[in-house]
């Protein structure tokens, strides 16, 4: 390429960039904002730094505090559970409870543990590492409190929960764990036992018996 021509180009260049430059005054760095502390007629209390919505959970790396605060929606005031005393479940379990709790573990714990809890969700199916099956012995005599800690705090290659699952729901997963548990003792024959144990994960409107707790065939959900 001939001097000539690479002046050519570097005009055409330069000619394209400028037409991609922006005015600074009005770019975002300019745009309106309040700096910390600085007052906003806007507000009825004159302040800019908002205060913070209800049931904000803090985003703290530190461990979480034990005591579950509002374990009890209906006590007023809010009653405090401390995880070291109670070891179950803190409050009265019915429907409407199992039916959040279900729809909290499909949320934040099936993806790993599976619907049936059997540790064969759809990313271990994929890779993760498998966890161990809620219908072991081991989980099926953990008090209570075993599960609300690990949602809470993390175990093993699972990080903790705090941050994203408020406490009541905490304790309602962890009823819908037991209702899913104890569905699975009714699986008389020990053959049958063992095969929920291995069985891969299956879609929530399938009932789970001893019928439908075999693996899904090969390209079905």
């Amino acid at each position: 390429m001939t001097a000539s021509a690479r002046i050519e180009w570097l005009v055409v260049l330069a000619v394209v960039l400028a037409g991609g430059c922006k005015d600074p005054r009005k770019d975002m760095a300019a745009q309106p904002k309040y700096r910390p502390y600085e007052p906003a007629a806007m507000f009825a209390d004159g302040a800019s730094a908002r205060p913070l919505v209800a049931g904000t959970i803090a985003r703290d790396p530190g461990a979480p505090g034990s005591r579950a605060w509002g374990a009890n929606r209906n006590t007023t005031p809010a009653m405090s559970i401390d995880l070291a005393a109670s070891q179950s479940i803190p409050f009265a379990i019915d429907a409407d409870a199992i039916a959040r709790g279900q729809q909290g573990f499909d949320v934040y714990c099936a993806v790993c543990h599976g619907r049936l809890a059997n540790g064969n969700g759809m990313i271990v199916q994929r890779g993760f590492p498998r966890p161990p099956s809620f219908h072991v012995d081991r989980l099926l005599q953990a008090p209570d409190a075993h599960f609300y800690d690990v949602i809470t705090n993390g175990f093993g290659a699972m990080y903790g929960y705090a941050e994203r699952v408020p406490p009541r729901l905490r304790w309602e997963i962890v009823a819908y764990v037991r209702a899913l548990q104890a569905a699975g003792k009714g699986v008389a024959a020990a053959a049958d036992r063992a095969e929920l144990i291995a069985a891969g994960d299956r879609p929530a409107s399938i009932p789970m018996t001893a019928a439908t707790t075999t693996q899904p065939a090969k390209g079905r959900p």
